[in-house]
């Protein structure tokens, strides 16, 4: 039997970390658990992800029940939705406007691109309002609040497998057949992956100190999408200035998944190496921004 000592009043928050030592003078099988602050600001603790992994999984499946029960297209609703804005992009900015798709079919451009688009979105989306919306479970038990941005990040790839498996039907309809370019396409995966975690940490700690940036949050997605080549190519950009606009991390992500389906768009280059590098910056900071917000985010919520 485990026994559990006493705080005093002055004991951390349950934020903190979590040790489990030996308890004096008791049985063999007797420990002590004592919850102590982190030290530092690089004090970030992840292998306790490892040790609390059993219940990022069962963070993950109850995000995916609640996320289909009772809906009347459940899963369909994740083709749907980027099947209807595939249309109306074909329709107004292919047909009407004619931009150029890098001699791809109308379809098959934007569809490659709304399928990484809409998992970083709504991966974002989740991440944000997931530290408010479980803060009955975060004044009470402590576990690594890492766990939580993480777990919709992870349960969106479940909606991104459905929609990539219509993507492929897409993309063979018109007669494309991937090369050997596709073997790169879990490392564009794995970057929206990062992505979505990294800016899905800063705002998951800042609505949980200022509840209006669930509301900043869609019209942000909305002006991202259209800074990224979601509807138009990333050629259509000057040169001198690809380098910049990579900075932005769904560049490298979306042209990336358009090169590795089809052999079309722009390959892999300085873009990507300035998307990895803003990718990797944005995640450093959230992972710090979020562990010194973790401590008062007990009392915040």
């Amino acid at each position: 039997m485990a026994s559990l000592t006493a705080h005093p009043p002055d004991a951390p928050l349950p934020g903190d970390h979590a040790a489990v030592l030996p308890a004096p003078n008791a049985g063999p099988s007797a420990v002590t658990v004592r919850i102590e602050p982190p030290h530092g600001w690089l004090d970030l603790r992840l292998a306790d992800l490892w040790a609390y992994r059993e219940l990022l999984y069962f963070f993950i499946w109850r995000d995916v029940k609640v996320r289909y029960k009772q809906t009347v297209m459940g899963v369909a609703w994740v083709v749907v939705q980027p099947l209807l804005t595939m249309g109306v992009f074909t329709l107004f900015f292919g047909r009407l406007a004619k931009l150029p798709s890098d001699g791809l079919p109308y379809p098959v451009f934007y569809f490659s691109a709304l399928v990484p688009w809409s998992y970083f979105a709504t991966a974002l989306q989740n991440c944000t309002n997931v530290v408010v919306d479980n803060q009955r479970v975060i004044t009470k038990v402590y576990f690594p609040r890492l766990i939580l941005p993480i777990s919709p990040v992870l349960s969106g790839l479940v909606d991104f497998s459905i929609a990539f498996t219509v993507m492929l039907i897409v993309v063979f309809s018109y007669g494309i057949r991937p090369g050997l370019n596709i073997v790169w396409l879990p490392a564009f995966l794995f970057l929206a992956l990062l992505t979505a975690l990294g800016v899905g940490l800063w705002t998951a700690a800042l609505n949980a100190l200022y509840r209006d940036v669930r509301y900043v949050v869609p019209f942000l997605m909305q002006f991202w999408m259209f800074a990224s080549p979601v509807v138009y190519p990333s050629s259509l950009i000057p040169h001198r200035f690809r380098w910049l606009y990579g900075l932005n991390p769904m560049t490298g992500v979306i042209d990336g998944f358009r090169w590795a389906l089809t052999g079309h768009a722009q390959p892999p280059g300085a873009q990507l190496a300035a998307s990895v590098f803003a990718v990797l910056v944005i995640l450093a900071g959230g992972l710090l921004f979020f562990h010194q917000m973790e401590g008062a985010v007990a009392d915040r919520v």
